[in-house]
């Protein structure tokens, strides 16, 4: 089934934000914002999870290029250690909105927690990446462009394989937490329950 083009029933700039690497042990989070022209159709873009690695490496290009406009965020392990995780996603978020030309005028959220930090108004869609065409884009392109940057340190740190589980909690990279540690790009202070469940 086909995902909707748009929020909004007039034309509208609306930008689609979503971002990955929330439950990882190490590594950043990254985040993406996709604005498409209004009314834009696209029967091969999916929420991210929903694709092979080919598949979301294949749609980057197309939605690189037919995206009015796109921009990719990340933070570091070391803020989110400073600011929680859940606080960072949301920091994150705003970056890649931040960096937008054109701003958009609507701003669609994949999940139900966001804090808008540039006035414009926004809207929170659980399961969004599998419901709006910009924000399976945005998830598309956070999930290539973290799972890229995962790849090259896993190349500096091959024990945690990071190559393959990108920095989730796999029996193989806690197995190498307990017999090697952790490294520079792993969260310190890392509960994810308790990261999540905090107020903003």
């Amino acid at each position: 089934m086909a995902l909707k083009s748009n929020f909004s029933p007039t034309p509208l700039l609306e930008c689609g934000c979503d971002e990955v690497g929330r439950g990882c042990l190490a590594g950043p989070v990254c985040a993406a914002a996709v604005i498409f022209p209004y009314g834009y159709t696209n029967k091969e873009i999916n929420d991210s999870k929903q694709l092979t690695e080919k598949k979301r490496d294949a749609l980057r290009e197309i939605i690189e290029r037919d995206a009015l406009a796109f921009a990719v965020a990340e933070v570091s392990e070391t803020e989110i250690d400073k600011m929680n995780i859940l606080r960072a996603s949301i920091h994150c978020m705003n970056l890649a909105i931040g960096e937008l030309n054109p701003k958009p005028e609507l701003i669609l959220v994949d999940g139900n927690r966001f804090t808008d930090h540039w006035g414009i108004p926004y809207r929170c869609v659980v399961k969004g990446d599998a419901t709006y065409l910009s924000i399976a884009a945005a998830s598309i392109l956070a999930k290539t462009y973290r799972d890229a940057l995962m790849s090259r340190l896993s190349e500096e740190f091959p024990a945690y394989d990071w190559a393959h589980n990108k920095g989730y909690p796999t029996p193989k990279h806690i197995a190498a937490v307990d017999q090697y540690g952790l490294t520079p790009y792993h969260r310190r202070s890392f509960h994810l329950k308790r990261q999540l469940s905090l107020d903003l």
